[in-house]
């Protein structure tokens, strides 16, 4: 199963957190791997090259999936408002992901006051 950890501080999402594989079919055939996979990457890759946000990311592949990335703290007003577009983009996405393939993926929830 994937797990997919947002951590908001208030209702700003900071961080995201993806562990785990979904299982849902044979390597290379996973969809829902691909579809977590290719809108996680999407994200990341569009806050680094549409927002300019560089992003605190660590990932490891090879032992169960993981990949976490965070916002800087200081980011310009145009760059934290880009940046939560793009990433309540990818909350609504991945929900509607788990909505339909929910024993292959859980979404949490953390707040951070």
């Amino acid at each position: 199963m994937i797990s997919i950890q947002f951590t908001r501080k208030q209702s700003t999402i900071v961080s995201v957190e993806l562990s785990g594989h979904a299982d849902s079919g044979p390597y290379g055939y996973d969809i829902v791997c691909a579809a977590v996979s290719a809108l996680t990457i999407g994200t990341v890759n569009s806050l680094i090259a549409l927002a300019d946000i560089s992003l605190d990311i660590q990932a490891n592949n090879e032992e169960g999936g993981f990949l976490t990335f965070k916002l800087p703290e200081k980011l310009t007003e145009k760059q934290m408002e880009q940046a939560q577009l793009l990433l309540d983009s990818l909350y609504l996405s991945l929900s509607s992901t788990e909505e339909e393939y929910g024993e292959h993926m859980a979404i949490t929830n953390i707040n951070n006051q």
